[in-house]
């Protein structure tokens, strides 16, 4: 039988590696979003798209909501 304190130990070590592996996918998911996002497919469909004029359209509205959340 073990134990406390090896029980302990061992919890702990599981939290640590799904820690560390759930850090890891997102890494792994960002490093996949840019890599996607530097084709210059991709680049030309977001273009055309206006992805830029959404988000210039949107900064003032964040500015004024984080100007009012800040009161």
């Amino acid at each position: 039988m073990e134990s406390m304190e090896t029980m302990g130990n061992h919890r702990g070590s599981n939290e640590t590696r799904d820690l560390l592996l759930a850090l890891g996918g997102v890494a792994l998911m960002a490093f996949g979003a840019g890599l996607v996002m530097c084709h210059p497919v991709v680049k030309r469909y977001l273009e055309n798209l206006g992805i830029n004029e959404i988000v210039g359209g949107a900064i003032p509205d964040l500015e004024r909501y984080l100007k009012l959340r800040s009161m």
